[in-house]
């Protein structure tokens, strides 16, 4: 037997991720205009981002997380050094080996970046949302907390 209300939450979900998806990916674009990434490709980023969550890691490491091949991750990281983002240790484990970590401009870089975009968004909440507004949205992002735990 054919369910109306069934078929209609469906479409309704349907269009709601569709509108969702696309919101997000204007809000994130929104974001990264507010800050200044340089002339890093995605590869780049992705690997500084890998090193500040996890912390210090071999080429190794960075290209299975990358699902690169370490070769490809090799040229990756010569240019993050040469740009003094990244820095190689000995890994005191296994000194064949060297951990790489982000430098102390890197992380000042990523924390100024961070700040940015936090800034415009508040700024973007402040005044453009009333109070009700402001608790509406506080709902929709406990409730996107439990869609990405999911």
């Amino acid at each position: 037997m054919n369910d109306p209300q069934g078929d209609l939450d469906a479409a309704r979900a349907l269009a709601l991720a569709v509108d969702l998806r696309v919101q997000l990916g204007k809000l994130s674009r929104r974001l990264r205009d507010q800050t200044n990434p340089g002339d890093l490709t995605w590869s780049q980023k992705a690997v500084l981002v890998h090193l500040e969550r996890e912390g210090s890691a071999t080429v190794t490491t960075l290209a299975r997380a990358e699902g690169v091949r370490p070769q490809s991750m090799g040229a990756t990281i010569s240019v993050l050094e040469q740009a003094g983002l990244i820095s190689g240790a000995p890994d005191p484990a296994d000194g064949r080996q060297t951990l790489l970590s982000l430098t102390p401009p890197c992380r000042e870089m990523i924390k100024t970046s961070r700040t940015a975009r936090e800034d415009w968004l508040f700024w973007a909440i402040q005044t453009k949302l009333a109070p009700g507004e402001q608790e509406t949205l506080a709902t929709a992002v406990e409730l996107l907390k439990r869609l990405v735990e999911t």
